[in-house]
């Protein structure tokens, strides 16, 4: 079984919610919701019913409808049908792919008024208008979203948690990891750019240590997201399928940033938005949005219409970007096992720091200022996030990231971001392949310590 840091999550939420919410498990298809709750159902229950509303018989859907008003009765024939005895404050109530059955979610208020029991939904698409539209959605939710394994779960799966408090360690003093713990953290952070964080395909490399295996993995979660488009996508499905098999492309360019062009010639922001929802309530992307004026509130100037798009998991996009090829090239995974990947390896270590920022809830920013007319003002900024500034007495500031995948590169974008804005700046960092340095404001740390910005 995997460990996940949302379980902590979850027990925080047991402990302060008294059973005044129920706990929404949000999250991708295959991400491992259902595993996550019937784990932590298990353990910290006396007693737990899960009911998965893709399987649910009429029967069981049926009470849903029949006895609102009567949820004495209700829980009568609900123990009845599933054989499960309930205990007063010390059992929960799981609704599994809750999206399937709204009426479900809606009757959490009554269930939650009546306080006998705890309650865990899980569920995908949740916000999407087929599966709202006809309810209403209960304020007494305490949403938590599911992501993939972040590096540091994957490595406590792969047995290296020690190695991860090094690393939090050598990131906090600035001082860089002994020659051959690098050595061994850079190479595990490229199996993890290949696997990814899907727990099957985790669970897949950790078994068999055998790449092919992993991508069969992988495949079949790319063909049930496929699917579920066609299926749940409705009268946007073509549109949500094709920005989906366009993210690779979209991130091999240079600038990264999403091109509707590509899409079709005549292709207009106001068509796609919904698309873009799609798949960012699917959990299948995540949305980095160019910022206009940064400060330290990020969003309050991001620009809409400016925008890269990243593949939620970085080992599906491995395999998404060779979706044409029968299996994804034996040579790819060697060659960024061995960091020899020159083409389109940009794209996988930007990505990859996408899903750590993720993984931390930070939202994704980036900055980007193009002059045509005189080219030493433009400007790329991969990434901006609010952190804290020791020259600042600890106050917030933002901090510029650049992402680099190749050993050399310049740095004359954040030194004329550090120029532009001034005081707003806090410490500047590169990640890169290679050990922790620093220099001035500007922090130099390996491509895998992005797990702690």
């Amino acid at each position: 079984m995997l460990r996940r840091k949302a379980y902590d999550t979850m027990l925080t939420w047991k402990r302060t919610s008294n059973g005044k919410s129920a706990l929404l498990i949000e999250g991708a298809r295959r991400v491992g919701k259902s595993t996550l709750a019937r784990m932590f159902a298990e353990n910290e229950y006396r007693s737990h019913l899960e009911i998965d509303f893709s399987t649910a018989s009429d029967d069981i859907k049926g009470l849903f409808a029949q006895y609102r008003s009567d949820i004495d009765t209700f829980f009568m024939y609900l123990q009845a049908y599933t054989g499960v005895s309930l205990i007063r404050r010390d059992a929960v109530i799981v609704f599994d792919e809750v999206q399937r059955f709204p009426l479900a979610r809606e009757f959490i208020k009554q269930l939650v008024a009546d306080g006998r029991y705890d309650y865990i939904e899980t569920g995908s698409l949740i916000s999407i208008k087929r599966n709202v539209e006809n309810i209403v959605v209960p304020s007494e939710e305490t949403s938590m979203r599911l992501n993939p394994l972040s590096f540091e779960e994957f490595l406590w799966a792969s047995g290296n948690e020690q190695l991860f408090a090094l690393m939090v360690s050598s990131f906090e003093s600035l001082r860089p990891l002994p020659e051959a713990l690098h050595r061994k953290a850079e190479r595990l952070f490229r199996e993890y750019i290949l696997v990814g964080g899907m727990p099957q395909a985790v669970l897949a490399y950790l078994d068999e240590r055998d790449f092919g295996a992993v991508d069969a993995v992988k495949k079949d979660i790319l063909s049930l997201y496929r699917n579920d488009i066609a299926k749940f996508g409705a009268n946007d499905a073509t549109r949500i399928a094709r920005v989906f098999s366009t993210l690779p492309s979209q991130l091999a360019r240079h600038d990264k940033k999403f091109k509707l062009a590509s899409l079709s010639a005549n292709a207009r922001s106001r068509d796609y938005a919904d698309a873009f929802f799609w798949l960012a309530d699917a959990c299948i992307d995540s949305i980095c949005y160019n910022v206009d004026d940064p400060a330290v509130g990020l969003a309050s100037s991001l620009n809409e219409s400016s925008f890269k798009c990243y593949m939620a998991d970085t080992g599906l996009l491995v395999t998404q970007l060779f979706a044409d090829n029968s299996s994804t090239p034996h040579e790819v995974y060697r060659d960024v096992l061995l960091g020899k990947l020159e083409i389109n390896e940009g794209m996988f270590t930007e990505n990859v720091v996408a899903q750590q920022l993720t993984a931390n809830g930070r939202g994704l920013y980036f900055y980007s200022k193009r002059d045509d007319t005189d080219w030493s003002n433009t400007m790329e900024i991969d990434f901006l996030v609010a952190r804290g500034y020791d020259d600042a007495a600890g106050r917030m500031r933002v901090s510029p990231i650049e992402v680099k995948s190749t050993k050399r590169y310049g740095t004359r974008s954040l030194e004329k971001f550090k120029e532009k804005f001034g005081g707003r700046v806090g410490t500047r960092y590169i990640l890169h392949p290679k050990p922790l340095a620093v220099e001035g404001d500007i922090v130099r740390l390996p491509l895998y310590m992005s797990a702690m910005l």
